[in-house]
C-alpha cells in the first residue's frame, strides 16, 4: 500500500514537473517573441524618426524656395513698374 502511494506520488510529481517544463518553454517562447516584437518596433520608430527629419528638411527647402520665388516675383514687378514709369514719362513728354 505504501509502495503504491509512493509510486502514485512519484507519478504525480513527474507529471507536475513535465507540466512546469512545458509552461517554462511556453513562457520562454513568449518572452523571445516579445523581445523580437520590441526590437522590430524600435527599428520602425527609428525609421519613422529618420523619415520625419527628412520631411522636415524638405519642408524647409520648400519654404526657402517659396521665399525665393516671392522675391523674384517682387523684383519682376518692380522692374515692370520701372519700365512702365519710364514709358509713361517718355510718352507724356
Amino acid at each position: 500500500m505504501v509502495k503504491n502511494l509512493v509510486k502514485a506520488t512519484v507519478v504525480v510529481m513527474m507529471v507536475a514537473f513535465a507540466a512546469a517544463c512545458s509552461d517554462s518553454a511556453t513562457i520562454s517562447a513568449a518572452r523571445q517573441k516579445a523581445e523580437s516584437d520590441a526590437s522590430s518596433a524600435s527599428a520602425a520608430a527609428q525609421s519613422a524618426e529618420a523619415a520625419a527629419q527628412q520631411a522636415q528638411a524638405a519642408s524647409q527647402r520648400a519654404d526657402a524656395g517659396a521665399t525665393d520665388a516671392a522675391d523674384s516675383a517682387r523684383r519682376a514687378d518692380d522692374a515692370v513698374a520701372r519700365l512702365e514709369a519710364a514709358f509713361s514719362s517718355s510718352v507724356t513728354k
